[in-house]
């Protein structure tokens, strides 16, 4: 018993020095085997251009169609809405009213994260269902200061014809219609 313990004891040493020295080994400055660049033609990946849309953003926060649902309320009575989180899902459409034609669906959420003005933290993926375009989102994630005339926000990525995208919305608003214009590389 006690010999078997000593080659268990002799084993688990000459491990930990073969590790201690494999995690030091990984760890030096000039190994950077983790890192690989990537072909842009074995991703799929087109020349960057850039690309510009007009959409138009339908909330609808009340009524039996309401694409906007309230899912946690603030826990005092802030003048500002502070802590109110509501989940989208609203319609895009190419022109202002809402009977125009459908190219899409805003899905996400909002929250009211300002003490001091009415401002949102928006998170949403514009999911297109229209044409080529059919499958592929634009993720936004930003601030939009509600009062402001012209507010812009973030694009952070997509899918689809959209992957990797990158550059901004701008919009401006009239009551719960916003017109979102969409510049992306």
């Amino acid at each position: 018993m006690a010999r078997i313990l000593l080659i268990l004891a002799s084993k688990f040493i000459i491990l930990s020095i073969l590790s201690s020295s494999g995690l030091i080994q990984c760890s030096r400055e000039d190994d950077h085997d983790f890192v690989s660049i990537l072909d842009r033609k074995l991703l799929g990946l087109k020349e960057e251009k850039l690309s510009r849309f007009r959409i138009y953003w339908h909330d609808i926060v009340s009524g039996r169609n309401a694409t906007s649902i309230q899912v946690v309320q603030p826990p005092n009575g802030s003048a500002t809405g502070f802590g109110i989180i509501s989940m989208i899902d609203d319609p895009l459409t190419e022109g202002p009213k809402l009977s125009s034609k459908m190219v899409g669906r805003a899905q996400g959420f909002y929250a009211l994260s300002s003490q001091e003005e009415i401002g949102l933290l928006m998170s949403m993926n514009f999911a297109f269902t229209v044409g080529k375009y059919n499958g592929s989102t634009i993720t936004v994630l930003g601030r939009n200061t509600v009062l402001s005339k012209v507010r812009e926000m973030p694009v952070i990525g997509g899918s689809g014809l959209f992957r990797f995208a990158r550059g901004y919305v701008q919009g401006g608003d009239d009551a719960c219609l916003y017109m979102y214009h969409v510049e992306l590389l």
